[in-house]
């Protein structure tokens, strides 16, 4: 088989098998998923480089049916969950940093500071709890006096008589691209035609 029919065929029993093994990103995964992931793409290579594509597509199986196992065993037993994804850790509480949670991460204070910025936290200690995720995202709480004001909040506020009642607008067509994706048929935008 050629080169290029071998590559072909390869890259499609990738895509299908990545496919059928989930969507996550790289951020998403857990340790184990990574390295599957990553032999994965190890052995589909190597029938481009060796003779046998079908034993390949049936090594690629195997690591893609063993994570599906992997995680329906994760579902079910939360103690080997723990085991292969991990549990989250505690990096800021009451807006102090935890040193000694950071340095079992091996995470430097400038590299949580990047994280935090990017929620678009200015200063830690706005923060009442702040977590590294197992999948190595930042997940925060931030303190009472800290966090945005909500609609229900801001009418719990202010004095019934200072609502001023507006009159209903007539219904517009709802284009919500999130009501789009759950409702039965797509709606196709009539100038991209």
């Amino acid at each position: 088989m050629s080169v290029i029919l071998k590559s072909i065929l390869m890259i499609t029993a990738g895509v299908c098998l990545l496919r059928f093994a989930g969507r996550k990103s790289i951020s998403q995964m857990s340790l184990g998923q990574t390295v599957i992931m990553i032999s994965i793409g190890s052995i589909i290579i190597q029938p481009i480089i060796e003779t046998s594509v079908w034993r390949t597509i049936v090594a690629a199986s195997v690591f893609v049916l063993f994570l599906i196992i992997l995680e329906y065993l994760q579902l079910k037993f939360n103690s080997l969950e723990k085991l292969v994804t991990g549990k989250s850790r505690v990096v800021i509480q009451n807006g102090q940093l935890q040193t000694k949670e950071l340095k079992k991460l091996r995470l430097s204070v400038d590299q949580l500071e990047m994280l935090v910025r990017q929620q678009g936290i200015t200063q830690l200690s706005s923060i009442q709890t702040a977590t590294i995720e197992p999948n190595g995202q930042l997940g925060y709480d931030l303190k009472e006096e800290e966090k945005p004001l909500t609609i229900g909040e801001f009418k719990r506020l202010i004095h019934p008589s200072m609502l001023k009642q507006v009159p209903n607008p007539t219904p517009q067509p709802n284009n919500d691209i999130f009501n789009e994706m759950t409702s039965k048929g797509l709606h196709s935008d009539p100038k991209l035609k």
